[in-house]
């Protein structure tokens, strides 16, 4: 078997190649990827040059190394089924579904404690969805949300819609998502959002015609991946409020405007990274117990209405067009492997 992997090899470029996976080593295990999901933020910054090329790659992933230029491999979402194991390893772990976070390529090594069993019954595409639940677990661990509050998520991509599932749980008074895709704001709706809105219908809040909801909020959680919906976002809440950034802008600039009520009414922002967890919660929370609570409700997304397009993974660069050509044709597009 002739195994491949996926490379960016400059800007809006990229080359399924031939790659040298071998045996496992005594301690590793041998794994067949079946679906890798596409970070339509992370990875369509890496594949449109967008990313400050002196910024390491993120150190807490071992498959990562080195800095972000050209050219690298990239992605963190992958799913598959365990076809060997080394000598020091327990033979069950053969024909296991697990999960790890490993660029894409058809076959990777791994350790046992480098990868995530998957639950029985979890299909490939949705365990690929695994790294956006523990993200979107993450930012509602920051956002921190108490019962009765107001609450605006700025973004509807997969991330944005997974944290709108996770705060649908919560006893809020209204959960209000923003895009401006209808087909977008329509799952945000599905999965628990009290009501949606436009950009446009955001920025008449001060007509009598604007949906209610969407100021005076106590949080505003940015998922858009824009940075002009940071200035939108502080514009939606009220006094003593919290502007929870979870977007990654790369080399993305936007003028924001910090010079009027942001001082006044004493807003938060502040920033949400899955590398990292929160000073304040350390005392309690580590990465082993996010990534548990992540896996508790992985069963909770829909794998099947967020994912839009299954692509074979050797027809990988048509993946990166579509998105970054038609984001409003997909929402989360994975890789499938024979």
């Amino acid at each position: 078997m002739t195994d491949a992997a996926l490379y960016f090899t400059g800007p809006e470029t990229v080359e399924v190649r031939e790659a040298t996976v071998g045996s496992p080593a005594a301690d590793e295990l041998l794994v067949d990827t079946r679906a890798s999901a596409i970070s339509a933020g992370t990875e369509l910054l890496v594949y449109r040059d967008q990313v400050p090329t002196e910024l390491p790659a993120d150190e807490t992933l071992d498959a990562l190394d080195g800095d972000l230029s050209y050219p690298l491999r990239y992605g963190y979402a992958a799913s598959g089924v365990v076809r060997e194991v080394g000598g020091d390893v327990d033979p069950s772990w053969v024909g296991r579904s697990v999960f790890s976070f490993v660029p894409h390529q058809t076959r990777f090594r791994a350790t046992p404690d480098s990868v995530v069993a998957l639950p029985p019954g979890t299909t490939p595409a949705a365990g690929s969805l695994l790294p956006s639940v523990e993200t979107a677990t993450n930012i509602v661990l920051d956002a921190a949300p108490r019962i009765g509050e107001r609450v605006v998520v700025f973004g509807a991509g997969v991330i944005g819609l997974c944290v709108t599932r996770l705060l649908a749980a919560f006893p809020l008074e209204s959960l209000v998502v923003v895009d401006p895709l209808e087909r977008r704001r329509a799952l945000a709706a599905t999965l628990g959002a009290d009501r949606t809105a436009t950009p446009d219908e955001l920025a008449a809040t001060a007509s009598a015609d604007a949906p209610p909801g969407v100021d005076d909020a106590d949080i505003a959680i940015e998922l858009s991946g824009q940075p002009s919906a940071l200035d939108e976002a502080i514009g939606a809440v009220g006094y003593d409020a919290r502007v929870v950034v979870g977007s990654w802008y790369g080399t993305k600039r936007e003028p924001i405007d910090l010079g009027g009520r942001f001082h006044r009414d004493r807003i938060d922002i502040v920033s949400s990274q899955v590398s990292t967890i929160s000073p304040e919660l350390r005392g309690r929370w580590d990465r082993d117990r996010r990534m548990d609570a992540a896996l508790d409700r992985l069963d909770w997304i829909p794998a099947d209405e967020l994912i839009t397009h299954r692509i074979p993974f050797e027809r990988a660069a048509e993946a990166y067009e579509l998105l970054d050509s038609a984001p409003d044709a997909a929402v989360q597009v994975i890789f499938e492997y024979e």
